[in-house]
């Protein structure tokens, strides 16, 4: 017996040592990024603009793999049932990975499946409609909607997201009736409105910015206006406390070791601390962020929070689970 309960605390030594060594060597290959939305949309832009000073800073590659789908729940469930060794992170958005847990059915993740490693940035979300489109201020869009119930068509970002609930709250809020649709990515959706295909869209400051010649912005959901539309009013200024917003960054499963989470963390505060990088996310209208695995957590936490409220006050949503 005594024999047997040395060998059981032999294994558990190595078993620890084995750990504490891999985590110290860390890392060693090459480290996938999962995407869980198109090519080109904000989680890509953030991704690709921190790519280099990761790798410099890791000394190892960033392999980005796109895995579009439900809104990002195709991606968070692959990535909560990964490997747990630092090779494998993965993009997020957050309400997304609040909300898809909560109102989804067979989602295979749940919120606290993960640790946050870093949230880099967020972008608030605003109101636009094609450039042609016959309301050209946020009241105009609202009569138009209310005479035309149900016709007119609002795109966003997948089902129980940031963009899907931004359009339930102001249809809540202000009377009118919206027939949603839905795209794997800012990129399809913003061509959809360009194109004329959808009448209007709840979607990122980034594309605001970055199309703002060719389609009609509205309103944004920031506090204060955006330096990058400096033109374009607040909710707020139309007396609409509305104030919808999506942050992003990276997570792991939560069962990575502990020191594998802090040399990634430090590598990613390294990134979104950078003069540089702050510039070139403002330019393209995100709001940086530089947060930690801590101050991530407590962003998430009163997130939680205040949707919970939201979700309550407004009767938003009824739970399919």
């Amino acid at each position: 017996m005594k024999r047997w309960k040395w060998m059981f605390v032999t294994l558990v030594i190595f078993s620890m040592l084995t750990v504490s060594t891999s985590a110290q060597d860390f890392p060693k290959g090459l480290i996938t990024y999962m995407n869980p939305f198109n090519p080109g949309g904000e989680v890509d832009i953030a991704a690709r603009a921190m790519q280099p000073y990761l790798e410099k800073n890791l000394g190892v590659s960033f392999v980005i793999n796109y895995l579009p789908g439900a809104g990002g729940a195709l991606c968070w469930s692959k990535l909560a049932a990964a490997k747990p060794d630092g090779y494998t992170i993965g993009g997020f958005s957050i309400p997304h990975i609040i909300l898809q847990p909560m109102f989804m059915k067979d989602v295979a993740f749940k919120t606290d499946d993960f640790v946050i490693l870093a949230i880099v940035e967020y972008t608030p979300i605003g109101l636009a409609v094609k450039k042609d489109f016959k309301a050209s201020t946020v009241k105009e869009f609202i009569d138009y909607a209310k005479a035309n119930p149900g016709k007119v068509s609002c795109g966003g970002v997948g089902k129980f997201t940031g963009h899907h609930f931004a359009t339930l709250q102001f249809m809540k809020m202000t009377g009118v009736k919206l027939n949603y649709a839905t795209f794997t990515g800012t990129a399809p959706m913003q061509t959809a409105l360009m194109g004329g295909h959808i009448d209007a869209v709840f979607s990122n400051s980034t594309m605001m910015v970055s199309s703002r010649e060719e389609i009609k912005v509205l309103a944004v959901g920031s506090p204060e206006r955006m330096p990058q539309l400096p033109d374009v009013p607040t909710f707020k200024e139309l007396d609409l406390e509305f104030y919808p917003r999506i942050a992003r960054g990276v997570m792991v499963p939560k069962a990575v070791p502990r020191e594998i989470q802090v040399r990634l963390e430090k590598a990613f505060l390294d990134t979104t601390s950078k003069p540089e990088f702050k510039v070139k996310m403002e330019q393209a209208g995100f709001v940086p962020q530089v947060m930690g695995i801590a101050d991530s957590h407590k962003y998430l936490e009163a997130e939680t929070k205040l949707l919970n409220k939201l979700i309550q006050d407004y009767n938003l949503l009824q739970p399919t689970k």
